[in-house]
C-alpha cells in the first residue's frame, strides 16, 4: 500500500507539473499584453481576467492544484514538491509547442541533465515518513519566518528596476509561497479526508493555503512582467523545490539519508543547478521576452 500511495503521488506530482508549465506559458503570454506595473498592483488581476489566453491558464492552475492535492494526500511533500523542478523544461517544451519552434538539441540534453539530477538526488535522498497532523506550535514560527523572507524579498524587487534582478527577487518570493501554500495544502487535504468536508472548511489550514495561493499567484503574475521568464522562473522551480524539502523535515517530520548519502544528493542537486543553467541560456528562452524587453533587462 505504501509503494502504491508513492507511486500515485508520483503520478500526480507529474501531471501537476506538466499543467503547471502549461499555465506558466499562458500566463506569461497574457501577462505582456496589459500595462506594466512600477509597483505591487492588486488591479494587475482586473486587467488579466480580460484576456482568455490568461483565463485558460488558470484553468490550467485549477488542474494544476487538484492534481497537487491528490499527491500531497498520498505522499510526503520532500517527494512531491521536488518534482516540480520539471516544471522549467516542461515549459520550455510546451512553448516551443506553441511557438511551433524545435527545441534545440543542447536544450534536449539540458532537460535530460535536469531529469537525471532529479533521478539521483530522490534516490539518494529516499524521503519517508508521511505525517498527517502538525501542532500549531511549529506553524507558528515556520509561517513567520517565511512571510518574512517573502516581504523582504519583494521589497527588494520593487526597489529596483524592471529587468532579470527583479524578476529573480519576485520568482523567489513567489517560490517560497507556493512551498508554504503546498504545506497547508498538506494539512488540509488529510483533514478532508480524515474528518470530512465540514471540518475541511472550519480548518484554518484552508484558509491559509487559500490566502497563501493567492499571494502566490499575485506575486507569479508580477514576476512575469518584470523581466524574462528565464529569470524568475529558475528561482521559482528550485526555490520551491528546497523550501518544500525543509518544511517536510521541519514541520512533518520527513526524513531523508543522511552521512555518505549526502554526496550523491548533492550531486545530483549540481546536476539540477546546470541542467537549469543551461536552459536559462538556450535561444528559444528569446521568444518568451517581450519585444522591448530586451533593452530593458538588466
Amino acid at each position: 500500500m505504501a509503494t502504491l500511495n508513492i507511486t500515485l503521488s508520483v503520478v500526480f506530482a507529474l501531471c501537476a507539473a506538466s499543467s503547471n508549465a502549461v499555465a506558466t506559458v499562458l500566463q506569461r503570454k497574457a501577462a505582456l499584453t496589459v500595462p506594466q506595473s512600477q509597483g505591487f498592483r492588486a488591479g494587475l488581476i482586473l486587467d488579466l481576467l480580460r484576456q482568455p489566453v490568461w483565463l485558460a491558464g488558470i484553468l490550467a492552475v485549477i488542474a494544476a492544484a487538484v492534481c497537487q492535492a491528490l499527491a500531497l494526500v498520498t505522499g510526503p511533500l520532500t517527494i512531491v514538491q521536488p518534482l516540480f523542478v520539471l516544471e522549467l523544461p516542461l515549459t520550455l517544451i510546451v512553448a516551443s509547442l506553441l511557438m511551433r519552434r524545435h527545441l534545440a538539441r543542447n536544450g534536449w540534453l539540458a532537460v535530460a541533465v535536469v531529469v537525471a539530477g532529479l533521478g539521483v538526488a530522490l534516490a539518494a535522498a529516499s524521503p519517508t515518513g508521511n505525517r498527517t497532523h502538525v501542532e500549531l506550535d511549529r506553524w507558528i514560527p515556520a509561517l513567520a519566518v517565511c512571510a518574512g523572507v517573502v516581504a523582504t524579498l519583494a521589497l527588494a524587487a520593487f526597489r529596483r528596476p524592471e529587468g532579470r534582478a527583479r524578476a529573480a527577487f519576485l520568482g523567489a518570493a513567489t517560490a517560497i509561497s507556493y512551498a508554504v501554500t503546498a504545506a497547508l495544502m498538506k494539512a488540509s487535504t488529510h483533514i478532508l479526508d480524515e474528518q470530512g468536508l465540514v471540518a475541511f472548511f472550519s480548518a484554518w489550514q484552508t484558509y491559509g493555503f487559500a490566502a497563501t495561493g493567492v499571494c502566490a499567484l499575485l506575486l507569479l503574475e508580477h514576476a512575469m512582467q518584470a523581466g524574462p521568464l528565464v529569470a524568475s522562473q529558475p528561482a521559482l522551480t528550485l526555490g520551491d523545490a528546497l523550501v518544500s524539502l525543509a518544511l517536510g523535515i521541519t514541520l512533518y517530520e520527513e526524513h531523508v539519508r543522511s552521512g555518505w548519502w549526502l554526496l550523491p544528493q548533492l550531486f545530483g542537486v549540481a546536476l539540477i543547478a546546470a541542467g537549469v543553467l543551461a536552459l536559462s541560456r538556450i535561444p528559444l528562452t528569446q521568444s518568451l521576452v517581450a519585444p522591448d524587453e530586451e533593452d530593458r533587462t538588466v
